[in-house]
């Protein structure tokens, strides 16, 4: 992998002596199981007599022509880069090679589905990915247009970013489709996906009154479970609202998305071919928090054709503002265009919690990342980027005005159209629309790192009237920054059994001390909630008195969104060892019941988890853990038959079940002997029945096979691979460990579900074994896997459910013996945070 690394100063260079007009890019895929044809033309022009170099990762490269001149390939490739020297002004470039097919969910990517043994192709190219498939400058800034052709099977459905041709014989049951040019694009949103995909079309009208066609593709085995109407609901609701909010209609010629095998991610914003991963194709019950996501997925890389593939960043630090903005235009979108109103909720739960746990971390950076290399970047897919980006962003929206950010936005579009840029490009378009200046805005949120922590400090007279209000802003000691924030402050008093909001002002806060005159000589409320509404982006903490009313009503708090806001800020407390972790987990299993939010149940819920089996003190953790199964169970019993917290209640208790009794009943409801009403096992609760079982020593091989052979299809496959993983047995763990490190066969979504279970463990002693053997395999692993598969790896192997200081300095010893590579070190310092948070946790519980 480090060989396949560029640095931006390489890039730099590049763009100063190149400019690309187009690629032709011919693919045969008849070749056989592990490689394919790939041919390249570029046009590009250059300053005379200079060199550079074009990216192409190969198995072979036949030949190498440079304006009629043919180089010697041994001596020009190394397999990662065409070296090309004497550049004309004008260059036409022909590279002949043979690359290979993937199982990491790079490049392109094969499957074979269990099902039917049919063949499914598809393409990921962010970040650095395209290379694998055909010569290209692999940078964002060198636009250009694409023209592909394929040969293919004739059987098969063959897409791309131009509108899909009609095909032409080639022979021997193959068919080559030709595709026009694309737009002036990125390579790394160009795309190909072929196979016997089965599809649905439809259409919309455009602003402009072009009619855009739309495809859903799904693999002919998964297809009865593709809802396709309501996905095109969806798809539509979302052109309408980006085309009337960005004044500017959709940019590509048509709309296919397809849900593909073994995706590493939710989705990808190739130009006008989205590509999902097949879980948002429900084949079995999911949470309503699933399908909501599913539906901010799809808004998400709808909203990236405006943002990001019509204006693309010019080099990857200003990957935050591309997916800040498709986060935060999304979750506008889904809750102002569709039924799922309460996505700021969601939002406030999911995205937010990511965003202060990223940002708390060693390895925290300004939004505006330096971004040096490829390898950065690569790590830098992470919580600050999506998630404290799309909060700051609203924050923005707060700051300057909706409607001004909007036409700001607008502006933008138009005057950078097919172009690349950076950041002070969009700041200036909304500094011209709002009138504020943004310069030390844009210095206080995006170039430095850390969270600020607000509370409010209220006094009052003997008759409960407030005599000062002032909001205290804090920062970390290594991230002294204090910022300014836009932000409400509700006032809720019970009424009817309920906490409601009976006074709200918004105000500007800035400085370590805020004076707030406006709620001076106001009846003091129950409860006084900072940051209402969820427009600032801080840690909040809540005054004596309001946290005491908070934490005895919670459920009453009538709106979804201040409850959030209550549950998030009792977990930050927890997280920072201020609040012990039993008290957290009473407190959720004493108000969870009634949560109406399926996402904030869900959230909570795996707080709950976390905080049993990691943060609780060693001598009360199995009592805690057995507790909280007990509860949970208790919950789904009692929960409303057929609902949505029934499923999660029972899919939670599952997950922790560890005692004789815990276990029995989770057999009895995967054996229909004690069956919840309203709760149906369909094929995949089954499984999480089953691999419960497993881990809990109730079932093992005999079992999980069986259940494969009931399930013969790659979710089966995948989750009878977390199963065996978890069998706990010192035998059961080394082969998963085994499958894993002393062979590079397995694909990506095997590898992850596999890590998975080999982390579950009731027993933890039996990763104790594998510390040492954990940190021996992590240089070779990072040398020699690709970076999807070492991530996963480095990530998912380490044994942080043992949380003991043995861990902790175990990693630390590692970190001082391996001063590089730096993007290595980052992933390791992330766990090593994890283990020094859950220190700092059970030390707080044990008081």
């Amino acid at each position: 992998m480090p060989g396949e690394n560029l640095t931006r100063i390489e890039a730099q260079e590049r763009a100063a002596l190149i400019a690309v007009r187009s690629y032709a890019v011919a693919l045969d895929l008849t070749t056989g199981a592990e490689t394919f044809g790939s041919t390249t033309t570029v046009e590009f022009s250059a300053t005379p007599g200079s060199s550079t170099f074009i990216d192409a990762i190969t198995s072979a490269v036949h030949s190498v022509t440079l304006n009629g001149v043919s180089l010697d390939p041994t001596a020009v490739s190394d397999g990662i880069r065409i070296q090309l020297d004497g550049l004309a002004a004008e260059n036409t470039l022909t590279v002949v090679s043979d690359a290979v097919y993937t199982n990491t969910g790079e490049g392109l990517h094969r499957f074979v589905d269990p099902v039917d043994n049919e063949v499914y192709l598809y393409s990921q190219f962010e970040v650095p990915d395209s290379r694998r498939v055909f010569a290209v400058f692999e940078q964002p800034d060198l636009k250009a247009t694409f023209a592909f052709t394929v040969t293919a099977p004739g059987a098969w459905e063959v897409i791309s970013n131009s509108v899909t041709p009609v095909p032409t014989d080639a022979g021997n049951g193959a068919k080559t489709w030709v595709f026009p040019p694309t737009h002036t694009i990125s390579s790394y949103i160009t795309a190909l996906v072929a196979g016997p995909y089965s599809v649905v079309r439809s259409e919309l009208t455009s602003s402009d009154g072009r009619t855009i066609p739309l495809g859903l593709f799904s693999r002919k085995s998964l297809f009865q479970y593709l809802d396709a109407d309501y996905l095109f609901e969806k798809t539509r609701q979302g052109f309408t609202y980006f085309e009337e909010k960005f004044n500017y209609p959709y940019p590509f010629d048509k709309y296919d998305q397809m849900f593909v095998p073994e995706f590493n991610a939710g989705a990808m914003e190739n130009a006008g071919a989205v590509t999902f991963t097949e879980t948002y194709v429900f084949r079995s019950k999911v949470t309503d928090a699933i399908k909501e996501r599913r539906v901010v997925t799809v808004l998400h890389e709808l909203a990236h054709m405006w943002f990001g593939d019509l204006v693309t960043m010019k080099w990857w630090n200003d990957l935050w503002l591309n997916e800040s903005f498709a986060e935060w235009a999304s979750t506008m979108a889904t809750a102002e265009a569709t039924e799922w109103t309460e996505a700021w909720t969601t939002f406030a739960v999911m995205e937010k919690s990511w965003a202060y746990k990223q940002d708390q971390l060693p390895s925290t950076h300004p939004i505006t990342a330096t971004i040096n290399d490829l390898e950065d970047v690569q790590v830098n897919f992470d919580g600050i980027t999506y998630a404290k980006g799309g909060s700051v962003l609203k924050q923005l929206v707060a700051w300057v005005g909706r409607d001004a950010f909007f036409a700001g936005v607008a502006s933008y579009f138009a005057k950078h159209e097919w172009g690349n840029t950076e950041l002070n490009d969009l700041m200036v378009e909304l500094e011209a629309s709002s009138g504020r200046d943004l310069t030390e805005w844009t210095k206080l949120w995006l170039e430095t790192a850390g969270v600020n922590t607000l509370r409010p400090e209220v006094t009052v007279d003997p008759a409960g009237t407030i005599t000062g209000f002032t909001v205290l802003q804090t920062a970390a000691a290594d991230y002294p920054t204090i910022r300014p924030h836009r932000l409400a402050i509700g006032f809720y008093d019970l009424a009817d059994g309920s906490l409601v909001r009976t006074h709200r002002v918004e105000i500007d806060v800035d400085g370590p001390r805020t004076d707030v005159a406006e709620l001076v000589g106001l009846a003091r409320p129950a409860l006084v909630l900072l940051n209402d509404d969820d427009l600032a982006y801080a840690k909040i903490r809540l005054d004596a008195a309001s946290q005491d009313v908070a934490l005895e009503n919670l459920s009453s708090i009538e709106s979804p969104l201040a409850r959030a806001i209550v549950w998030g800020a009792v977990w930050d407390a927890t997280r920072d060892a201020e609040t012990a972790p039993r008290d957290f987990i009473s407190l959720v299993l004493g108000n969870v019941a009634t949560e109406t939010e399926s996402t904030t149940l869900r959230t909570v819920l795996g707080q709950v988890v976390l905080a049993a089996t990691h943060y609780v003190a060693e001598e009360f953790r199995a009592n805690t853990v057995t507790e909280v199964g007990d509860a949970l169970w208790s919950l789904a019993r009692h929960a409303e038959p057929g609902t949505d917290a029934q499923f999660q209640f029972v899919k939670f208790f599952a997950s922790v079940a560890s005692t004789g009794s815990h276990l029995a009943s989770v057999a009895a409801l995967l054996d229909g002997s004690a069956p919840l009403d309203g709760l149906t096992i369909d094929t995949d609760l089954a499984w999480e029945l089953l691999i419960a079982l497993v881990a809990g020593g109730k079932a093992g091989t005999a079992e999980i096979d069986a259940a494969l052979a009931r399930d013969n299809t790659a979710t089966g496959a995948q989750s009878a691979a977390q199963a065996r993983a978890a069998i706990p047995t010192p035998e059961g763990r080394q082969a998963a460990w085994s499958s894993l490190i002393d062979v590079d066969t397995a694909p990506n979504t095997i590898v992850r579900v596999t890590a998975a279970g080999f982390l579950r463990a009731n027993d933890t002693t039996l990763l104790e074994p594998f510390v040492d053997r954990y940190f021996a395999m992590l240089q070779s692993v990072w040398e020699s896997r690709s970076f999807s598969i070492a991530e996963k790896l480095i990530l998912g192997l380490y044994p942080s459910p043992l949380a003991d200081q043995a861990l902790a300095d175990a990693t630390r010893a590692w970190l001082d013996a391996n001063p590089e590579p730096l993007a290595l070190r980052r992933l390791v310092i992330e766990n090593l945070a994890g283990v020094e948070r859950a220190l700092a946790a059970q030390a707080r519980d044990a008081v």
